[in-house]
């Protein structure tokens, strides 16, 4: 953790300062006065820490969304955010909805699920003796994670088909499938920074960084390496859906790129300790390598710092959509009692001198039920700024890093949406097949090489037509919300001809749907299936195929390298 030099309030402040001061310790007393009259005379006796956190929690709503609280009980949250670590079993859970029971969604490669046995549909009963039935995903994750060398028993039912043919008896016996208890040893997990390191066919090196946690600037460090050493004449950095992280790993990423000495990010804050400047230290593995920095909506924070800065000292083209815009720095600090405060502290801004935080935050929040993208007031694009990069090129400030090549990528059809989309009802008929067709295939073929065969697909549309699937319950539900409006105004009899047309126009036809997009849900089919015998890693490559934007950067690398 960390801690800022505040200056304490003496004489020498200027007047408006003292007052300021005397306006804080006024409210501090009365928020004081108000607890202890609460806690003497309520008519319930209060809960300290429940009362006070969301006292705190109350306040910090009037910030921006980034300054948070964490109680001792939550401070192992803070700590696995910053450094990408917690002790647990190492797997993506989920919650089945037609069986209201969590099942096992995904074993990370090499972590204790996978060593024990588990995989895709086991069904979670129980940790230890709690029964986990109807329990949230974030109470089951809460008992399969603890302190590193704790173990604890699990009990599971295996579907010996798929999970919504198992059934249980009022005493939760199972049908349906193999009940298992395994005991399972938690321990230290750190999910993997990087998606997938390849060498392409074109002798272009590809970098797939999910997130900036400690120590993942030294592993792309190595893989530029181990790909020029295989014969990369130019990379990409995929830096796509990456919401960022540690500032520093940002920098030390950049050093890969630029040589030493070379501004990366400034941090500008109200208190000096706040204020700093970035640059970088080391010497560079390749500052002539052709790059490409793949970017979406989703790219924040120091992924932004990163794409930014290569960007502004013309040292890689960024291509795909505009990023995030978050161009706030938070500090954690240490509190009493082992509580933490997460505090933004400053404003970043990148070597052009642009800060390209999208959002205003002065009014603070409103609304707990928006995301934090919708908080506040963004930027328009009519009071953005204009900057240089080094070269000359005009940038902006004020709305993200907008690319240099802006392609968005494919769309996916409702269907596949709807379909695949954890947290909807619609989605488990994909996940019971695929949990079926794993139990029924030992092995498979490479994941580059595996394909459903006409058969497999003819099958999965009939249980997708047998099991009633349907979607876009949106527009059906705006369309009854029309109908109920045209009556209450009493123009629906003389409009029922068009209403009944457009209310024939919501029901899709399934069938003809599954064939229109047969090749973009086929391909996620195959890769949950590659996912569960070759992992994330695996189903990432393949999904690499046909990526509209990475081929668009292959292109472009290509066409530099056949220049020079």
């Amino acid at each position: 953790m960390a801690s800022l030099s505040i200056a304490a309030q003496d004489d020498r402040q200027p007047a408006g300062q003292q007052n300021r001061y005397l306006e804080v310790g006024k409210n501090l007393d009365i928020f004081n006065n108000v607890y202890k009259h609460l806690d003497l005379l309520y008519v319930d006796t209060l809960d300290p820490q429940r009362t006070i956190t969301a006292a705190i929690n109350g306040m910090l709503r009037s910030l921006d969304p980034y300054t948070e609280y964490y109680p001792e009980s939550e401070t192992k949250r803070l700590e696995q955010m910053i450094t990408g670590k917690y002790a647990g079993i190492g797997a993506l859970i989920r919650q089945h909805l037609r069986l209201n029971r969590p099942v096992i969604d995904e074993p990370y490669a090499g972590m204790p699920a996978a060593e024990a046995g588990l995989r895709k549909g086991d069904i979670i009963i129980s940790i230890d003796d709690t029964l986990m039935q109807g329990k949230p995903i974030g109470y089951v994750s809460s008992h399969l994670r603890g302190d590193p060398g704790t173990s604890f028993l699990l009990k599971i039912v295996r579907p010996t088909a798929s999970p919504s043919a198992v059934t249980f008896d009022k005493k939760g016996r199972a049908t349906g499938g193999t009940e298992m208890t395994m005991r399972i040893t938690r321990r230290n997990i750190k999910l993997s920074e990087i998606s997938n390191v390849l060498l392409l066919a074109d002798s272009i090196g590809y970098i797939g960084l999910t997130q900036f946690t400690e120590g993942c600037a030294r592993e792309v460090r190595k893989s530029v390496i181990d790909l020029k050493n295989r014969g990369a004449h130019s990379l990409v950095l995929d830096l796509r859906g990456n919401g960022g992280g540690s500032e520093m790993e940002a920098v030390e990423l950049v050093n890969i790129f630029v040589p030493k000495g070379q501004t990366v990010v400034e941090n500008r804050g109200k208190v000096a300790a706040a204020s700093r400047t970035y640059r970088t230290q080391y010497e560079p593995v390749d500052t002539l390598m052709p790059l490409v920095v793949l970017v979406d909506g989703e790219t924040a924070s120091a992924s932004e710092i990163t794409a930014g800065a290569l960007q502004d000292l013309d040292r890689a083209t960024v291509l795909g959509t505009k990023t995030f815009g978050k161009g706030l720095v938070q500090l954690p600090i240490d509190l009493p009692y082992n509580a933490s405060l997460k505090i933004t502290t400053s404003k970043y801004y990148i070597p052009s001198g642009r800060c390209i935080q999208a959002i205003n935050y002065t009014k603070g929040r409103t609304d707990d039920r928006r995301p934090a993208s919708l908080y506040g007031d963004r930027v328009p694009d009519s009071l953005t700024h204009v900057f240089h990069t080094r070269a000359g090129r005009e940038v902006r400030d004020g709305g993200g890093i907008t690319p240099d090549v802006v392609l968005a990528n494919d769309t996916m059809p409702n269907i596949a949406y709807y379909l695949s989309t954890t947290g909807l009802d619609s989605t488990e008929v994909l996940f019971d097949y695929v949990v079926d067709y794993i139990s029924a295939h030992p092995t498979i073929a490479s994941p580059m090489e595996f394909h459903l065969s006409d058969a497999e697909w003819a099958d999965f549309c009939r249980r997708v037509s047998e099991s009633g699937f349907a979607y876009d319950a949106l527009s059906k539900s705006k369309f009854d919300e029309l109908v109920k409006v045209a009556r209450f105004e009493g123009y629906y009899d003389e409009a029922r001809e068009a209403f009944d047309a457009l209310e024939r126009q919501l029901h899709h036809d399934v069938t003809n749907e599954l064939t229109r997009h047969r090749s973009t849900i086929q391909k996620i089919l195959e890769m949950d299936i590659i996912s569960a015998y070759y992992y994330e890693r695996g189903s990432h490559e393949v999904s690499l195929t046909d990526d509209r934007q990475l081929l668009e950067a292959r292109r472009l690398l290509r066409e530099r390298h056949l220049k020079n």
